[in-house]
């Protein structure tokens, strides 16, 4: 692969695997570890392209595994989700996909080895008094509870396990360092009680593994020889090592962090897209403005602009904002490479062409793609009656308008050229019909000679033309920094995020097309058929992104 890619955890690897490095001779070992508490959004593809792709770099493996610790908010709708969005980016696990809950007695066992320790202790101070006695920079913490004899916590930790007390009675702290400058070493809580049923375990358990103490022991259980994680558990990886060198574990792995993606005019705290999703101010977390995997797929986003995009933002160490506006560029270099291009028209106004034969109709061979010949040619059909845009006619028009508008000669597109003669409006002023005629010379779209046409529109034939409706996305929030901690999110939401046009017409060659089928419409964006309520009957697209966009490539 070539240098100028190789990022900082490339070359740490690299160190680990020279001669007399920590793994040398082994095979890189990596994983992603989701929580099925949510849909993975564009944050988790970037870590799945670093977990999955550094093994394939170095020829190794990746393990899938669910982080279920927390079983309040775990279900297996998300555990299916998540492998879902795994393949459709194109990774695979094989077959070496785990649970967290898979080692719950191992973990239970290896508490009860550090409580042996004299390294872990059973606590009784509640959560607020916890907080209270956490101390500061220059105080220590507190726990009256640290001294406790080690039979005595022994006897309680097997008794919170058998459910003889609430939940928050009692925790299991390890003990470490209660004056620590770093307050994830002070005494942390590695278990505590939570009578709630687990979506794997049912009601075997009553006790669970903070995921601070879990993290590295999945890790070694498993063989994993880089644990990469989030820049967010730089501050964790003393405790993480404390774990893991403190108990009888049969490997040892190397925790590096790197940068979470952020996005400007995005949010991507699940807790933050769960109150979305429950507040019913999207339509679920595929919702096309999500920036959930499933969402963006549902837009039209390919797996190989959302790779494409997690590649070229690279992998940091320090937290920077990605323009959501370099994504859709990803996604409109990919679409304009494979995307058909069709005629649809979102707003349409009937044009009549006058002097057309009434009944008659002909047929055009048109390219479906320019920039792929490979992809052939499909068949249009034209007649009297056409589809037009509305924005396409002026009856009076500024300056450097060169489309429809009376006398003005137009192209339309790989058909003929027009001649508008004008146009029938209703009782209120609107324009209810387009009047042209056409030169039967300029089959193809070919300019009379001598004369210079400055306009060309689609079109699409009225008496062969299928309903559609279209569904225009822009960003959900109305500010690029809606993640802001002093912000309130859900004041930010664009009241324009989704706008429907129902009385689309489309070429008749997309009945039946179904998703994730995509499209150039010309002139308008790049669209794909909705995976959900799109019907052969009438179709939904989606615009998956503009033709045009802000971004500026460097």
């Amino acid at each position: 692969m070539p240098e100028e890619i190789k990022n900082f955890i490339h070359s740490f690897i690299e160190e680990d695997i020279a001669p007399n490095g920590q793994f040398e001779g082994q095979t890189i070992h990596t994983r992603f570890p989701p929580e099925p508490n949510g849909y993975l959004h564009i944050g988790h593809a970037k870590a799945i392209c670093i977990d999955f792709g550094t093994a394939e770099r170095y020829a190794g493996i990746c393990n899938l595994r669910m982080d279920d610790t927390n079983p309040d908010k775990e279900d297996v709708e998300y555990v299916d989700a998540i492998k879902e969005d795994i393949q459709w980016l194109g990774f695979d696990w094989e077959d070496r996909f785990y649970f967290a809950s898979d080692y719950f007695e191992r973990m239970y066992s290896f508490a009860l080895e550090l409580i042996q320790k004299g390294l872990a202790y059973v606590c009784q101070l509640n959560a607020e008094q916890m907080r209270e006695k956490r101390g500061d920079l220059s105080t220590p913490a507190q726990s009256p509870y640290r001294e406790r004899p080690v039979d005595e916590s022994l006897d309680l930790f097997k008794c919170m396990r058998a459910g003889e007390f609430p939940d928050g009675a009692m925790t299991l702290r390890a003990k470490i360092d209660l004056a620590s400058g770093n307050f994830n070493m002070r005494d942390p809580v590695i278990y505590r009680i939570n009578h709630a049923r687990h979506h794997r375990t049912g009601d075997a358990w009553c006790i669970y593994p903070m995921y601070d103490y879990a993290h590295p022991i999945e890790d070694a259980l498993e063989g994993i020889t880089h644990s990469l994680c989030s820049l967010e558990f730089e501050d964790h990886r003393p405790l993480y090592d404390w774990v893991k060198n403190n108990i009888s574990c049969p490997a040892k792995p190397r925790q590096i962090e790197f940068a979470r993606l952020g996005i400007d005019y995005t949010v991507m705290s699940k807790r933050k897209l769960r109150l979305l999703v429950e507040g019913g101010r999207v339509s679920g977390w595929d919702d096309p403005r999500m920036p959930t995997l499933c969402g963006l797929r549902r837009r039209g986003y390919t797996p190989a602009s959302i790779r494409n995009f997690c590649e070229r933002i690279g992998v940091a160490k320090n937290s920077s904002t990605v323009e959501f506006a370099f994504l859709e560029h990803c996604l409109r270099e990919d679409l304009n490479a494979h995307a058909q291009r069709v005629m649809a028209v979102l707003d349409p106004v009937k044009l009549i062409i006058t002097n057309y034969p009434e009944g008659q109709s002909e047929d055009f061979q048109v390219e479906n793609n320019p920039e792929n010949p490979e992809d052939g040619f499909r068949t249009i059909t034209f007649s009297r009656e056409l589809w037009i845009e509305r924005e396409d006619f002026m009856e009076e028009p500024p300056k450097k308008y060169f489309r429809l508008f009376p006398e003005n000669l137009v192209r339309l597109k790989t058909s003929y050229v027009v001649k508008c003669t004008g146009c029938k409006k209703d009782e209120n002023g609107n324009v209810t019909e387009v009047y042209a005629e056409y030169d039967p010379a300029t089959r193809g779209g070919n300019a009379p000679e001598g004369v210079k046409v400055r306009g060309t529109i689609h079109w699409v034939d009225a008496n062969n033309a299928l309903d559609a409706e279209i569904r225009l996305y822009s960003n959900l929030f109305t500010d690029a920094e809606p993640d802001a901690a002093e912000k309130n999110f859900l004041e930010l939401i664009n009241p324009d995020s989704l706008k429907i046009l129902a009385n689309a017409k489309v070429e008749a060659g997309l009945k039946g097309i179904k998703a994730p089928a995509s499209f150039q419409f010309l002139r308008t964006g790049y669209f794909c058929v909705d995976s959900k309520d799109s019907t052969e009957a009438k179709p939904v697209f989606n615009r998956a992104v503009e033709l045009k966009g802000s971004f500026k490539a460097k």
